[in-house]
């Protein structure tokens, strides 16, 4: 990795250390991974990084240049995979003045970023059940 390369997407940074050999494998002492670098490794694989991909996220970044947000704001957006307007406005520094379509931009997540990896519900996977607790 080149020093000083500019800022990196949380997505980047697991790839990186995923490239060094860092895992959950419970024999990863043997990985050539500082102890820091794990502890960002086990907190990045909780996060939206998890589920994106190369592909997934040069896309977004394409596609957001239409929207005229600044890379900092993308970086973000791609890092934070916001699924609402409560949690797109604070990345977007002034939207009102600068007319930024945010339902654009959140159609845009909602398309080409993957969901976060603990936004299954447990609706989905939960069984009805009757008036006398039957499962249907």
């Amino acid at each position: 990795m080149k020093a000083n390369a500019g800022a990196l997407t949380n997505f980047e940074v697991l790839d990186f250390l995923n490239s060094r050999g860092a895992s959950k494998d419970t024999t990863r002492v043997i990985a050539p991974i500082a102890r820091s670098e794990y502890k960002v490794y086990d907190y990045l694989v909780e996060t939206a990084a998890s589920t994106q991909t190369r592909e997934s996220v040069t896309k977004f970044a394409d596609k957001c240049k239409d929207f005229k947000v600044a890379k900092a704001e993308i970086l973000n957006i791609i890092n934070l995979r916001p699924s609402s307007i409560v949690e797109l406005l604070p990345i977007i520094e002034t939207p009102d003045d600068r007319k930024i379509n945010t339902d654009g931009i959140l159609e845009l997540v909602k398309d080409l970023l993957p969901p976060l990896p603990t936004t299954e519900t447990h609706e989905d996977n939960a069984e009805e059940e009757t008036d006398n607790g039957e499962q249907l």
